[in-house]
């Protein structure tokens, strides 16, 4: 008797109570689980049909070209100036020791200013290269605002190894970035 007491009381003291039930763990087969849907597009595809990363290339060598125009200056600018103190004579040591200090400030001089070139050159293309895709995110943000797809990526070779053509939104995102880019061209860009 004693026993069976005790085993009630010991029960009793540690029953869970009614209001501390733990939530059932989702167990996969709801119907979040089943509409998840990973759509994709070829990056080399919009590369070579978006109208906005034609302009930007055109863009990007067009400055490719200042900067080597630029560049070339100041190598024609130091031959001169190497000529120039090459054709001189000196009758001192000293004279000569001046001369070749002062080419090579004026060689760093250029180099200062062919970094700055190719800095800017650099700053140049990274801003246009983000502006590309700044344009494709808040195009597929638009496109997506259904929310049909949970993730949109870019294939890239090599990257995946299979992938199903059925979410391959391709040529919808090529056809939507471009009537996009008609209607909200940006102004041209100041030197």
């Amino acid at each position: 008797m004693l026993t069976l007491g005790l085993g009630t009381l010991l029960f009793m003291q540690f029953k869970p109570s009614g209001k501390s039930r733990a939530t059932p763990v989702n167990s996969g087969n709801d119907s979040v689980t089943k509409s998840f849907k990973i759509a994709y597009f070829e990056m080399d595809s919009v590369e070579a049909h978006f109208d906005m990363v034609k302009t930007v290339k055109d863009e990007i060598g067009a400055k490719n070209n200042e900067l080597e125009k630029n560049v070339g200056d100041l190598d024609g600018k130091y031959k001169s100036k190497y000529e120039s103190l090459a054709s001189k004579t000196y009758t001192t040591q000293e004279e000569q020791e001046k001369a070749q200090e002062e080419l090579r400030q004026y060689a760093e001089t250029l180099k200062l200013q062919k970094d700055d070139f190719e800095q800017k050159y650099q700053d140049f293309v990274m801003r246009k290269n983000l502006a590309v895709k700044t344009r494709i995110e808040d195009f597929l943000k638009k496109f997506n605002s259904d929310s049909r797809y949970s993730y949109i990526i870019s294939y890239e070779i090599g990257l995946f190894y299979f992938r199903d053509t059925t979410y391959n939104i391709t040529n919808q995102l090529i056809k939507g970035l471009n009537e996009d880019y008609r209607n909200n061209k940006p102004a041209p860009e100041k030197k």
